[in-house]
């Protein structure tokens, strides 16, 4: 037990350590950025004069580390700040958002990891086979397609062609839409997440299973005429959760973080379009809110994945 206490205790150090890196790295990369919040709003024909009061109103003319400090002080006492373009708190702006982002893993999570586990569990039970085979070459190929591609072709095939389903998804801010709606204008999105996603469960499960199957008690478990299927459910599944929970957890870090580029393409209201908004307007605190709350989800869910594989697999809790 104790040996178990300080490894999650190391993790949630590395996660502490790691969310201090990367916030440094957030906050010097938007300064890195091209221009100001004061030269958007003012525009291009602005006096230098006029682009410096509005720095010093917005007090962007205090040095980096002072604005840094501040604005991690912030964060560590929930304030993310304010928008230099709405002056609206920030909170605020991201509180609908977010919600609509985390709807939108949860729905793609719900669909692609039992899908991925059980195909994952077939191509192992039928491993060799055709059926195999060509689930292997489908999933090579929607691993190496990015999200986007993806998103455009399911545009295309039915919203376009065939007319089945709305092309964007910003009818899910409308409060007014029924539960069927509401899961029609998710299904684009949603399809896009699970396509991407269920093929790298999907093969990681696949090997974890079939790496099981070759231990000596699945032998003995076939000499004594347990059948296949038997082998690979009850017997090799549970024994090979430790590598597929980390998998899992890791892909459902990606659906909330990679949701960036799927939310610009289906003009779904959430936070990855709330950040791109932003990015175009340069305000750089919803930017930096926006991007500290992927990195905490991110950092989050891979120590929860840490921790879940140490405790599905009691060798991990000593190591060497």
């Amino acid at each position: 037990m104790r040996a178990l206490a300080l490894l999650v205790g190391r993790r949630l150090l590395y996660g502490a350590v790691t969310l201090l890196a990367v916030s440094f790295l957030i906050f010097g990369g938007t300064e890195l950025l091209p221009g100001d919040v004061a030269e958007a709003i003012l525009g291009q024909g602005a006096t230098p004069e006029a682009v410096a009061a509005i720095r010093a109103d917005l007090d962007l003319d205090r040095p980096a580390w002072e604005r840094y400090a501040d604005w991690l002080g912030g964060i560590l006492s929930g304030d993310l700040g304010t928008s230099l373009t709405s002056k609206r708190p920030i909170d605020e702006m991201i509180g609908a958002r977010l919600g609509n982002t985390l709807t939108l893993a949860a729905v793609a999570a719900i669909v692609s990891v039992p899908l991925a586990l059980l195909l994952g569990l077939l191509a192992a039970l039928y491993r060799n086979t055709i059926f195999d085979r060509v689930l292997s070459v489908g999933t090579v190929s929607t691993v190496s397609m990015p999200e986007f591609f993806v998103g455009y072709l399911l545009i295309l095939v039915f919203a376009i062609l065939l007319g089945w389903l709305p092309p964007n998804s910003n009818a899910v801010a409308n409060p007014q839409l029924g539960l069927w709606d509401q899961l029609v204008a998710l299904a684009l999105p949603c399809a896009t997440l699970t396509v991407v996603v269920v093929a790298h469960m999907m093969r990681m499960t696949r090997a974890a299973v079939i790496n099981i199957l070759t231990a000596p008690f699945i032998e003995m478990a076939t000499l004594k005429g347990v059948s296949r299927a038997r082998r690979v459910f009850r017997h090799a599944f549970p024994n090979a959760l430790s590598p597929i929970i980390n998998v899992v957890v890791l892909n459902l870090a990606y659906l909330v973080v990679g949701v960036v580029v799927v939310e610009v393409v289906f003009v779904y209201p959430g936070m990855g379009q709330l950040m791109v908004d932003h990015v175009a307007k340069r305000d750089v605190p919803v930017v930096q809110a926006c991007a500290m709350i992927f990195a905490a989800t991110y950092v989050l869910l891979n120590m929860s994945a840490d921790i879940l594989a140490i405790l599905a697999n009691p060798r991990l809790r000593h190591p060497k």
